[in-house]
This record gives structure tokens, C-alpha cells and sequence, in this order.
């Protein structure tokens, strides 16, 4: 009944047992206009696949989940008018009615978790949004990494959100929260969020070793690696933060999935672009990331179990 479409190189390297490193589509379709979202989508993979790994970028087409798109696909994609914006509560009703959307975080998580692509790069998670003590605005990213077994690489959770609480919740749903390289946990536009990260780790190989034990635990879910964006490529805290407080000023009374776009595109134009181009930088540096990890997994993957 499920019908899942694998790309030609996608197929590959299922077949070769190679590493794989899945992407979501939204940034695509809900991040920016065409012909930059293509180009955008393009050099990613190519980031990818440079650091010796095979990307899929996941997305609703005809109401097929597709894992990796052929060239002609993504083109497509990225010139899509109206693209559902899908995530765990309307996957299913979108593949049932034969629609076409773009996968964010958490219908990402869903899909390669069940091609059995255990990396995926993105930008940022969602998370709770500020003021979600009174709207209970909270993103489905965050009880996504609490059930499906995929390692998440983002540069910490979007800056738009009330980081302290998205902490909290996700250390309440029991999800491992990896700093890569510093103490803090980064700020996605910032390297640094002033908060204290749970867990740090500096060496792909001792993330893959989590993940897999994991599994040999019995654990659901996954985990985040918060990667900081490279420092050339940040913007100050001090800076972005204005930013932020202006544009939580003007879309006030903004809800449901229509807060994020509607914030990144208010803190696009203060920034004169900017942000767009950090965002850019930072995903890049996910995917390279991500492609390290998906290769070290499948080289520890080769060994004795763990566990036995």
C-alpha cells in the first residue's frame, strides 16, 4: 500500500551498502524563491556527495514518498507552486489523496527512518516557540526525535524560539542533545546561544558509537548534534537578537505552520538578506557534517555488533 520511489543514485548506493545522508524538502519549497532554492538544493548535495556520501532529498510527489529526487525532480520541485507544507500529523492524508509537499523535520525523520537512512541534515529544528506557555505552540520535531531513530544534524534549534524550553523538552523526552566541538549549545544563526549544551562531542566516530548503542539498548528515537555554524559565517548574537524582537513584532498574531516561514521571511528583509545567506552557510556545513557521521556509521556498522 505504502508506495516509496528510491532515486537512481539513491538505489546505488542502498544496493552497496554505501552511506546515505537524507534531506528535507521544506527549505526548498518554503525557504526561498526559485532559481536560489535550486541552486541552494544543488550545492548541498554536491556537499554531500564531495565528502563521500549519498544525499536524498525526501519529498511528496504524487503521492509518492520519494528518497533522493532525479535532477528533473528537484528542478520540478523547486518551481512548485502550493507545496504542502507536510509533518507527522498530515503525511499520511497527503500520500492518501495523492498530493504533493515538502517534508519538514519531523516527516523527514518519519521517511528515512523507514528507507533506513539513519542521517539527516537540515538547518535548524523546530521546537516551542516563545510564548507557548499560552498558545502551546510547540513543533513536532521534537517528539519526531523522541521516536524515530535517526541522528539529526542542525545548527541547534532556530534562533526564533525560546531555546531554554525546547532544551527542556527535549531533555524530557529523552533525547540526547550533542554539542560537536564546543561546550554551548549553539544558536543556528550564532554559534553560541549562551546556554550550556548536555553532551559534547568532538569526534564522528563517538557519534556514530551513540547511535548505534542506542539501538542496542532499545532505545526509540534518535539524537541532535548541534553544529555550530562556521564562525566566518555567523552572525552576532547581539545583532540577530534585534532582528528577532522586531519580527516577533510584526507577525504578531501569526499562527500554526505559518510562523516559522513568516518569521525567517520578516527576518530575511531586516537583514537585508543576511540571514539567508548565514542559513545557506550553515546547512552546507550540516550536510558535510552529516556525510562524516553517515560514513563512520557504516564502517562501525561493519564491526561486531555492539552489545554482542
Amino acid at each position: 500500500m505504502l508506495e516509496m520511489r528510491y532515486s537512481t543514485e539513491v538505489a546505488k548506493a542502498r544496493d552497496a551498502g554505501a552511506p546515505i545522508v537524507a534531506l528535507e524538502s521544506t527549505i526548498i519549497t518554503h525557504g526561498m524563491p526559485y532559481p536560489q532554492n535550486l541552486a541552494m538544493a544543488q550545492q548541498v548535495e554536491d556537499d554531500i556527495r564531495q565528502a563521500g556520501a549519498t544525499p536524498a532529498t525526501i519529498a511528496v510527489l504524487g503521492g509518492t514518498i520519494h528518497i533522493g529526487l532525479e535532477p528533473a525532480e528537484l528542478e520540478r520541485l523547486a518551481q512548485t507552486k502550493g507545496a504542502l507544507k507536510l509533518s507527522r500529523a498530515d503525511l499520511a492524508v497527503a500520500l492518501a489523496m495523492g498530493a504533493t509537499g515538502a517534508t519538514t523535520v519531523a516527516a523527514t525523520m518519519i521517511c528515512a527512518a523507514r528507507a533506513g537512512i539513519a542521517v539527516f541534515a537540515t538547518g535548524g529544528i523546530g521546537g516551542v516557540h516563545r510564548g507557548a506557555e499560552l498558545s502551546f505552540d510547540i513543533s513536532a520535531d521534537l517528539q519526531e526525535l523522541a521516536q524515530s531513530p535517526v541522528t539529526v544534524v542542525a545548527a541547534g534549534a532556530k534562533a526564533i524560539l525560546d531555546l531554554p524550553k525546547t532544551l527542556e523538552v527535549l531533555e524530557t523526552l529523552g533525547v540526547p542533545v550533542i554539542a560537536y566541538g564546543q561546550s554551548g549549545f549553539p544558536a543556528f544563526w550564532s554559534r553560541e546561544s549562551g546556554l550550556p549544551a548536555p553532551l559534547r562531542m568532538d569526534d564522528v566516530a563517538d557519534i556514530a558509537r551513540a547511535h548505534l548503542m542506542r539501538a542496542a539498548l532499545g532505545l526509540p528515537g534518535g539524537q541532535l548534534v548541534a553544529n555550530p555554524i562556521p564562525e566566518a559565517d555567523e552572525i552576532p548574537r547581539a545583532v540577530i537578537d534585534g532582528w528577532i524582537a522586531q519580527a516577533l513584532e510584526d507577525c504578531a498574531g501569526v499562527a500554526a505552520k505559518e510562523v516559522t516561514p513568516r518569521l525567517l521571511a520578516r527576518i530575511y528583509e531586516l537583514s537585508g538578506g543576511a540571514s539567508l545567506t548565514a542559513n545557506i552557510a550553515l546547512v552546507r556545513n550540516n550536510a558535510r557534517l552529516g556525510a562524516q557521521i553517515a560514513r563512520a556509521l557504516v564502517s562501525q556498522a561493519a564491526q561486531p555488533h555492539i552489545g554482542g
